[in-house]
């Protein structure tokens, strides 16, 4: 915007100069010309005055000798009786012969400058011509150094105007820069970030209007990071029930699996609860994603033993290391697992894999169950066919995307659903 702001003002006050600059130089040569012309007719009307007293040759040659022009051999008297001429002429005899018979003051136009001829007429010495010659370089006198002045002036008016531009240029598009490294920061999570008032009165609006919503967004956010806490908090309260239930269960498979999975939905509501005080700060410190398949797996294999579910884990044997916090990528691995446990007849096959790439894992949870009619509505977020929240694929999505990778569903060689969690490797 700068550049485009000083450009115009380039383009408009060079316009402006030269729509002036081109009539006044015009106006300055012509004058020039005129008063050049003016002098010699001065010179000229001398002389005249002279030849009403007298018409003796030397008088004649002595007056020429003592004007200015004569000094300078630009000086000439023609007389028709008799048919003399005095002086220092430069025009040719057919120039004479014009004049004369026009008997008006006239110029004549020669290759090295213009003569002015001044006719004096009576009736007894017949007709008297006064010739003043002006050489080109009298016609433009001061022309050329009046031209450069001109110039220097219109340049010096065009640097003024593109300099005047550029300073305000400058100010709007630092003030620009502002509201866009703020909506930066902005979008990177920084909720205190302001920007300074300033600049031209409508960035100055701008500037207010995005300081207000700024404001506005962090009173909305921490209202909705308390009430998130909130709620978290109020599950407290029926957790504590389950775990009093729990420790009568006595001992047993059965017992220990309850009591553990209601430790760890406590533990999830702590974590949920501190993310929402803290501001839901993500933490992309990273984890192993093969490690966390072998805890989870852990954990839903003995579902899949008493549901009788064949179950495989392919690839988590190698290290694969994402730009992901343990608990998304968990949690994210337990909505994919949840979905193939809740939307699946028991006895149903699945099959867990990590495929390693290059610059990706590739997270893939297969089933042999009935699969996902329409895929595209399954992922949008509170979207879903068969009775649940909508919000499973969703948690596995986001989680994906902000590794700088993506989710994917279709129908897996088992003849069921296959969703791919694509990762960023760190």
């Amino acid at each position: 915007m700068r550049r485009s702001l000083v450009l115009v003002a380039l383009a408009a006050t060079s316009m402006v100069a030269l729509a002036f600059l081109i009539p006044l130089a015009i106006v300055v040569k012509s004058s020039a010309y005129t008063r050049a012309l003016s002098e010699a007719e001065k010179q000229a009307n001398a002389m005249t005055q002279t030849l009403l007293i007298t018409r003796k040759p030397e008088e004649i040659r002595q007056v020429i000798r003592s004007t200015r022009y004569g000094g300078e051999q630009r000086l000439a008297v023609h007389l028709s009786v008799p048919a003399r001429t005095y002086g220092y002429s430069h025009i040719t005899a057919a120039d004479l012969q014009e004049a004369q018979k026009r008997a008006t003051a006239s110029t004549i136009e020669r290759p090295d400058g213009v003569a002015y001829l001044q006719p004096l007429a009576n009736s007894e010495n017949g007709l008297a011509i006064v010739e003043a010659f002006v050489p080109h370089e009298q016609l433009t006198h001061g022309v050329i150094g009046t031209w450069w002045v001109l110039a220097g002036v219109a340049v010096g008016l065009v640097a003024g105007s593109v300099l005047v531009a550029d300073r305000l240029g400058a100010r709007a598009v630092k003030a620009t820069r502002a509201l866009a490294e703020g909506a930066r920061r902005m979008g990177q999570g920084d909720l205190t970030v302001r920007v300074p008032v300033k600049g031209p009165p409508e960035f100055k609006e701008v500037g207010k209007a995005f300081n207000v919503m700024a404001e506005r967004v962090r009173h909305l956010l921490a209202a909705e990071r308390e009430v998130v806490a909130d709620l978290s908090h109020r599950l407290r309260t029926p957790l504590t029930a389950l775990l009093l239930d729990a420790d009568t269960l006595g001992s047993g498979q059965g017992a220990d699996r309850v009591r553990e999975a209601v430790q760890g939905l406590e533990r999830e509501v702590d974590e949920i609860i501190k993310a929402a005080r803290s501001g839901l700060q993500p933490d992309n410190s990273g984890t192993d994603a093969a490690g966390v398949v072998r805890d989870r797996l852990v954990f839903w294999s003995a579902l899949a033993d008493d549901q009788e579910r064949p179950w495989t884990i392919r690839g988590a044997d190698k290290p694969a290391h994402v730009p992901l916090a343990r608990a998304e990528l968990a949690a994210a691995l337990d909505s994919l697992l949840g979905n193939v446990f809740r939307h699946t007849p028991e006895g149903t096959r699945f099959a867990v894999t990590l495929v390693h790439q290059a610059d990706l894992v590739a997270l893939v949870v297969e089933d042999a169950g009935p699969g996902i009619a329409d895929t595209e509505r399954a992922v949008r977020r509170g979207a879903s066919g068969g009775g649940s929240t909508g919000l499973g694929l969703d948690i596995a999505r986001r989680a994906a995307e902000s590794t700088g990778g993506s989710l994917h569903v279709d129908r897996g060689p088992l003849g069921g659903a296959r969703v791919q969690m694509r990762l960023r490797r760190l």
